[in-house]
């Protein structure tokens, strides 16, 4: 027994590739690509607005025709429509109770949504079946006998169906969204009042091991240091270590981060230097195995003002105590009185060194040899509660100037066992230690990204403080535009229906001025960029490091895929590459992108490699989408491409002034807007060859296919010839614009990386429409592309292909003889995957709608990822709920992904505002834009210059 089919979608925009309208865009219009209002339903996606004539770039945001406040207003009525495709009349009283029972609205006055459930089961039992005749050769026919099984299936799918639509939409979700930040943002300020706002403690106190050899510090970032970093950081430093054996490790494993070459020999109870004369480090160790009056006069020395203080002190000791002394109370007692005439002088250090006293580790007791059986943990303890409470009292009425540094025993719980003599610890267990010394003093003078911890929040810009301005005068104008005209809004107020009880909108509407419109957008933006701010540069929520294991990557990508093969619709249109299947594409992709970011599954170089497939896929939309719509259209006007720009490029230059981050950083808008530019430049200019020209001389064929040849020969010059390139892209004021770290090698570099995909996109899109126009291809419902034999023939070679570029990346040795390869090689699986998807008819004929509707966000997914999903400027993860992996990763992808919905609405809506398409109006507004890139000029002008 089965469901009838559902009625029919409604009608969409005419086709962009044929003049006939048989054929949906390829790649969706922002403006035009139907996404749900704030008060459509999440799970359905049924009512669409008139979809508008354009073709989008392959990475892009969702968006609608009208504005958010028209489509709020127009849109999600149509999903109210639940009725089955055939027996509608028949069924009518039961849709009218089905939806007064779904909505809860009263159903012929009182009783509500209870008495609208009993009216339709007194429905249900009234009705008399209707079996099909037995003769109906047809299975359709057969499916819809069973006595009305299948519409009762029907009804309650739909009642089910609309129950979670009206409960749980768009809009609700956002304010969701909204009350999870609010809460967790107060959580925060009140554990940083509690608890303190350095982040220097956690990491000297706090962690925890993500893998084997990864430690990862309490609510911050711990960086990596390299021999370069060390070096300069610790240029013209002295740093000194003074205790046991076990401080000497300390010592080896820090100067190897400097120079791995120097070797741990000589005599090791002596003490030991280190010098690095290049660099001008110096670093001691001082054999002071016990807390006495040796080690009390080698601190009181550094006291004098006429010597020299080292710049970081680190002393520790006491299992020389526990062990020559036989583990006794007296022992123990002498240890606080030295500590205790120590701890002034370690005080008065401290005022101008930094000074650090290492907690001892535990030991594993079963492998101590039979002379250190009497170092026990319990005694251990017994030393290190002596030396924290005597420390942190040293001073009155303040806190220690002495830090603790306590979390090497959290890393030895976790070690010891490998310990080859039950005391000291591995050296993976060392390095681990040695590195967070590195950066408790080094983070705070290099500021390394991915070094969070002991990093002060950085001081604002002059152009943040500008936009900080502006966003809160935009706030305060639209709450008072609001509050002016709130009294307008009120006639629109919903009148109740006396008869039916229920409530109805007025059929006029108050116009929505372009001004609240504005300063609406903008109030919403500034809130946006406010929680971008708090996530990645306020220091408000916390950040950690990324830890790649194949479960954190896989299972979310399987999870996925079960997800969108289980929502599908069947698609309006069955043409190659039509709008909902470029969508799910989009979607599927930028997923399994988001997870390869977050699980930082770039150190696996398989899913490396097919991930930068999945780049240049979204990159030969590009080119397929843009030459599609001015092969067929012919409009070159300013216009469409100010249109394509401003939606391109606005989040970003926000961004780029909010996060004090230069315009390079988010690499794929500036590949997509200079790809898209050479399109634009390449069709428009003389002679403009179009469809319509070249379908009276085949000779207009020949003359863009040499356009095409020119751009190939360009594009291999430039790949060629970086110093080429590299002049081009310095050029005042492009190398604003293109320039990373001071220069324009990452530029380059990832414009090389993917420098013949747009070439072979455009040259697709060519093909495809001239086999289409010649009717080659047979794109109907259910139909295969071509032959029985030319589609298996195709699909089989399409699968050898898609196959085999997966085993070449699956066995590549390095990244570099990778990413050398792979501009060449990457439309091999593209065009495969193209081929898979469109030649059989069944597969062309469905979608699945939950990627789709990620697709129509996916450049809003991309951007905004950077900054609340990861951390860090993407390297690390942004953590809103600390000590619960999986709630925190649930909980900020879901804010995350409605911050990049409601940021692809608020896109929209200023693009039909500050482009209009009068184009008088368009050249007044394109002054006024470039005036403010050259104030954006001039103030990141002063601003380098007041860095330097």
């Amino acid at each position: 027994m089965s469901l009838p089919p559902p009625p029919p979608p409604p009608d969409g925009a005419r086709d962009l590739v044929t003049p006939q309208g048989s054929m949906g865009p390829v790649t969706p219009a922002p403006w035009a690509s139907g996404a749900p209002s704030p008060e459509q339903p999440l799970l359905s996606q049924e009512a669409k607005g008139e979809e508008e004539e354009g073709e989008e770039t392959g990475v892009q945001g969702a968006g609608a025709t009208g504005t958010g406040e028209q489509r709020r207003r127009g849109w999600g009525e149509a999903a109210e429509t639940a009725a089955v495709e055939e027996g509608q009349v028949e069924a009518r009283d039961a849709a009218a109770a089905a939806a007064a029972a779904g909505t809860g609205a009263p159903a012929g006055g009182a009783g509500g949504g209870r008495g609208a459930w009993r009216r339709l089961l007194a429905w249900l039992r009234r009705r008399q079946p209707q079996c099909c005749p037995c003769a109906a050769p047809l299975p359709r026919s057969a499916a819809h006998c069973c006595h009305g099984g299948t519409k009762m299936a029907a009804l309650a799918y739909n009642l089910g169906k609309r129950e979670i639509n009206h409960y749980f939409s768009v809009r609700s979700a956002k304010l969701l969204a909204l009350v999870a930040v609010l809460l967790l943002a107060a959580c925060h300020l009140a554990s940083r009042r509690y608890r303190g706002n350095d982040s220097c403690e956690y990491l000297l106190s706090s962690g925890r091991f993500l893998g084997e050899k990864v430690w990862q510090p309490h609510s911050c970032m711990m960086h990596k240091y390299k021999i370069s970093e060390a070096k300069n950081c610790l240029v013209d430093k002295h740093i000194a270590f003074i205790g046991d054996s076990r401080i000497r490790q300390l010592f080896y494993s820090f100067v190897k981060i400097i120079n791995p070459q120097f070797k741990e020999e000589g005599n090791k109870h002596e003490n030991i230097p280190f010098e690095d004369k290049i660099a001008s480090v110096k670093v001691d160790f001082l054999w002071h195995p016990e807390v006495n009056g040796s080690m009390k006069q080698c601190i009181k020395v550094w006291t004098e003002d006429s010597v020299a203080k080292p710049h970081v002190i680190v002393a520790g000791a006491a299992t020389w105590s526990i062990k020559i002394h036989n583990g006794s109370n007296e022992a123990l007692s002498q240890y606080k009185t030295n500590i205790t005439s120590i701890a002034p002088l370690l005080e008065k250090l401290a005022k101008t060194s930094d000074v650090y006293w290492v907690l001892q580790d535990p030991v594993y007791e079963d492998l101590l040899s039979e002379n250190r059986k009497m170092i026990t943990n319990e005694k251990i303890d017994a030393y290190n509660e002596a030396a924290v409470s005597i420390l942190n009292s040293s001073t009155r009425n303040s806190k220690s100037n002495v830090k603790m540094f306590s979390v090497s025993k959290l890393i030895a719980q976790e070690t010891i066992m490998e310990s080859l003599d039950g005391l000291h610890l591995p050296e993976s267990s060392r390095e681990t230690s040695a590195m967070i010394l590195m950066n408790v003093y080094c983070n705070k003078i290099l500021k390394p990204v991915d070094g969070s911890c002991c990093q002060p929040r950085p001081p604002l810009t002059l152009m943040q403080k500008l936009a900080a301005c502006f966003f809160t005068l935009s706030i305060v104008g639209y709450l008072i535009f609001y509050i002016i005209h709130r009294n307008a809004h009120r006639k629109n107020k919903p009148c109740t229906d006396l008869e039916s009880g229920e409530e109805k909108k007025n059929i006029i509407n108050t116009p929505v001025s372009p001004l609240e419109i504005l300063l609406q957008s903008f109030c919403k933006l500034g809130l946006i960029m406010a929680y971008f701010y708090m996530c990645d540069r306020a220091n408000l929520f916390m950040k950690e490091n990324k830890f790649y294991t194949h479960s954190t990557f896989f299972i979310p990508i399987i999870y996925i895929l079960v997800l969108g093969v289980f929502y599908n619709e069947n698609t309006k249109e069955t043409k190659v590459l039509n709008r909902e299947q470029t969508d799910e594409w989009k979607g599927w992709m930028q997923l399994v992108i988001l997870i390869y970011h977050i699980s930082g599954a770039s150190t696996f170089l398989p899913v490396y490699m097919h991930v930068r497939v999945l780049v240049a896929a979204y990159l030969f939309q590009t080119g397929y989408g843009h030459f599609s719509y001015f092969w067929i259209k012919g409009d070159f006007g300013i216009h469409r491409v100010c249109q394509v720009l401003f939606r391109l490029n606005f989040l970003v230059v926000v961004l780029c002034i909010v996060m004090d981050q230069p315009y390079q950083f988010y690499y794929f808008v500036p590949l997509v807007t200079v790809w898209f530019m050479v399109i634009y430049v390449t069709l428009a200019l003389w002679p403009q060859i179009i469809q319509k020209k070249a379908n009276g001389n085949c000779f207009w064929h020949f003359g863009l296919l040499l356009k095409l040849a020119f751009l190939l020969l360009c594009i291999c010059f430039l790949a060629y010839s970086q110093g080429a390139f590299e002049k081009i892209f310095s050029l005042w004021p492009l190398s604003k614009c293109f320039e990373l770290k001071g220069n324009v090698y990452e530029w380059w570099f990832r414009w090389r990386l993917d420098r013949y995909i747009v070439f072979h996109g455009m040259l697709f899109a060519f093909i495809y429409l001239a086999l289409q126009k010649r009717q080659v291809l047979s794109e109907g419902k259910g139909e295969p592309l071509f032959s029985n034999k030319i589609s298996n023939f195709l699909l089989f070679i399409s699968v050898v292909s898609f196959l085999t570029y997966s085993i070449w990346a699956s066995s590549c040795k390095n990244k570099a003889e990778c990413n050398e390869l792979h501009p060449s090689v990457s439309v091999v699986q593209i065009l495969a995957f193209i081929l898979i998807r469109n030649i059989p008819g069944c597969a062309r004929s469905v979608y699945s709608t939950f990627f789709a509707w990620f697709g129509k966000i996916s450049l809003e997914l991309f951007i905004c990822q950077y900054h609340i999903w990861l951390a860090a400027d993407t390297r690390g993860i942004l953590v809103l709920i600390p000590g619960n992996p999986m709630l925190n990763i649930i909980v900020s992808t879901f804010i995350f992904v409605c911050v990049a919905h409601e940021i692809s609405q608020i896109t929209n809506d200023l693009t039909q505002i500050i482009i209009p398409k009068d184009n008088s109006s368009l050249l007044k507004r394109l002054a006024c834009i470039a005036a403010f890139f050259c104030g954006l000029l001039i103030l990141s002008s002063i601003q380098d210059k007041s860095r330097h």
